[in-house]
């Protein structure tokens, strides 16, 4: 079952042919294989916490499930497809929407969330290419900011960032952070060019 976008997407919006990855919208067929990569990616299976790892992965099943059955405007889960493997095999994954950026106001912009790649995968420009598709949807949806939150010790996904153009737009602050000594998210923005439709 291909799931609908309701958008009007360019028609290079697939990765070049000659490509060794397809850019492509999720289908429902694919959410085990997302499941892992999201699961594998944001969660341990190892330590204290390990118990947990079965059910941190049902629920980001259900979750990706209920977001790619429920159609809005302005959402969109992205998978990289490496093309040179026989079947569809996902290498990655990366979700783009539409949050507020204050809750006392209805201003709302292109976020995005959720971006991960296969292990074994990595270092191979899967991320460059998924988060560059998710600038062409935001021009698409005629908008000219792109958010996304990192870690601050997530140094590897940082550099990336910086070398697509994102800069610092604030470092969140929570009780976590402050209690158990967890890492800081970066809000990071980049400022788009609308004829830059790569």
């Amino acid at each position: 079952m291909t799931i609908s976008t309701n958008l009007h997407l360019p028609a290079n919006f697939t990765s070049d042919q000659n490509c060794q990855f397809e850019i492509r919208a999720a289908q429902i067929e694919d959410v085990p294989g997302l499941t892992d990569i999201l699961a594998d990616s944001f969660h341990s299976q190892e330590g204290v916490l390990g118990w947990a790892y079965p059910f941190l992965k049902l629920g980001i099943y259900e979750d990706l499930r209920n977001r790619l059955r429920t159609t809005t405007r302005h959402h969109i889960c992205l998978v990289a497809a490496d093309c040179s493997v026989k079947g569809d095999r996902l290498a990655g994954i990366v979700e783009l929407s539409l949050r507020s950026k204050n809750p006392f106001t209805n201003q709302r912009f292109p976020y995005i969330s959720n971006l991960a790649v296969r292990r074994h995968y990595r270092r191979r420009g899967v991320a460059q290419q998924m988060l560059l598709k998710c600038e062409q949807i935001a021009l698409v949806w005629e908008y000219q900011d792109l958010y996304l939150h990192v870690l601050e010790n997530n140094h590897q996904a940082r550099q990336l960032y910086c070398k697509l153009g994102y800069q610092l737009e604030q470092v969140d602050f929570n009780w976590s952070t402050w209690l158990l000594g967890r890492p800081r998210q970066i809000l990071l923005h980049k400022q788009l060019e609308a004829g830059c439709m790569r």
